[in-house]
């Protein structure tokens, strides 16, 4: 009997431990999800939110929300969501929630600042964007080009110069960066100011590639056609095979009605840049105003094939078509520019 207690003691004591460290595994097991299936969860909603489904991504994170203690990170990513809908009241208490509970979550506060912008409060987002000195991994914006654009909507163009500067890795008192201002400038009609950041970029680096080209853009803008002429021909001078410039030529001599230049030029940027459609446009659009159906349509329809979404193309392809006597086809070519240029209209929105 002493022998059988002897061999059953240490048997029932390692059964009653594993019994014991079984009921404390399932007593210390939380009703909620561990922080690896909570990752894993934000992680499937972060997808979400990136294949345009960000309703679904809202009803997930209400969900993860009633958890106790809330994952980590909701809410970034209901500020994303709203963001996607362009609820940007939403997104941006989402992101200043998210701000509070981490002061250093870098995707936050770019996209706050980003919302910002979009909400007209560019301002408010300067604050926030100058103390990021890196981009997150994680987001799809740099906060040195939204920071460069809350500049330009605050009028603060010396900033946004360097800004722009520190997203392309130029230094910011350089040429480069003088230009890259500039043609940011003049996409968002800042012409004076544009126009003198170009001519400083010119002056510090007489034989900067695209210089010249941006002066011309710059006198285009403005309907000055003569300056915009000398200075794509000064850019031509300088780069001559650059094919982009023989169509920015042959554009401004065909407003300045020199269509034997315009044209000498437009076939130069053809014989350049083959797969390019701006130049075979333009020289449909040279040959109807010298009373060139037949050659028009030859050029338009060989920009048809390569874009067939352009709505100008279209159009002057109708005009080609009705000179040359094909009623049904010009009014085809007619509605198909009328319905693409509907379709693309802007729509009022705050600009980003």
């Amino acid at each position: 009997m002493l022998l059988l207690r002897l061999l059953v003691a240490p048997v029932l004591g390692a059964s009653l431990l594993m019994a014991a460290q079984a009921i404390a595994q399932t007593t210390a097991r939380p009703d909620t999800p561990n922080s690896q299936t909570r990752s894993t969860d934000l992680a499937a909603v972060r997808k979400l939110i990136d294949r345009g489904q960000p309703k679904e991504a809202l009803r997930q994170l209400d969900q993860l929300a009633a958890q106790q203690p809330p994952p980590a990170g909701i809410d970034r990513l209901r500020g994303l969501a709203f963001y996607a809908e362009d609820d940007f009241p939403a997104a941006d208490q989402a992101f200043a929630k998210a701000l509070q509970q981490d002061s250093k979550d870098v995707e936050a506060a770019e996209m706050r600042g980003l919302t910002l912008l979009r909400m007209g409060r560019a301002a408010d987002a300067i604050p926030l964007l100058e103390g990021i000195h890196e981009w997150s991994p994680a987001s799809k914006v740099d906060p040195s080009y939204v920071l460069a654009l809350c500049y330009l909507d605050t009028r603060r163009y010396d900033d946004a110069r360097r800004a722009f500067a520190r997203q392309f890795g130029f230094q910011p008192d350089s040429a480069a960066a003088y230009l890259l201002a500039g043609r940011m400038l003049l996409r968002h009609e800042f012409l004076p100011i544009a126009q003198e950041y170009a001519k400083k970029a010119v002056e510090l680096d007489p034989k900067l590639p695209l210089g010249h080209q941006l002066l011309g853009e710059i006198a285009l803008a403005g309907q000055n056609i003569d300056e915009a002429v000398a200075q794509f021909e000064k850019e031509r001078d300088l780069n001559p095979l650059y094919g982009g410039i023989y169509d920015r030529l042959g554009d401004a001599y065909t407003r300045g009605g020199q269509y034997p230049k315009a044209l000498q030029s437009l076939q130069q940027a053809v014989l350049l840049e083959p797969n390019s459609t701006g130049p075979y446009i333009l020289l449909g659009k040279v040959l109807l105003k010298q009373q060139d159906a037949v050659g028009a349509a030859m050029y338009l329809e060989r920009a048809e094939k390569m874009d067939p979404g352009n709505y100008m193309t279209h159009s002057l392809l109708g005009q080609a078509y009705r000179a040359m006597g094909r009623t049904e086809d010009a009014s085809h070519e007619t509605e198909m520019a009328e319905k693409l240029q509907s379709t693309g209209a802007p729509k009022l929105q705050t600009p980003q």
